[in-house]
């Protein structure tokens, strides 16, 4: 027999639209922070390499090519993006 407690909820609130236009600082330097890194090309030593940042800048890695870099945000189930 099932109680109140046992049941599930056979439906979920859409997600709130939120008007970037209002975020502060510190919520519009935090979006994306965990979902997006950037990859951006850098010589190290005298070679060619391409360095990933998380979305607030934070260095996280190199790599030595610039798929590598994408496969290996891409396997954080991350997004990337390429900075030029």
């Amino acid at each position: 027999m099932n109680t109140p407690n046992d049941s599930v909820p056979t439906h979920q609130a859409p997600p709130r639209a939120i008007d970037i236009r209002h975020l502060s600082a510190e919520q519009l330097q935090a979006l994306g922070v965990s979902q997006i890194a950037y990859v951006r090309p850098v010589t190290v030593d005298g070679a060619n390499a391409f360095s990933i940042h998380a979305a607030d800048g934070t260095p996280m890695a190199l790599a030595g090519d610039q798929d590598v870099a994408f496969a290996a945000i891409r396997q954080h189930d991350m997004v990337p993006a390429l900075v030029h």
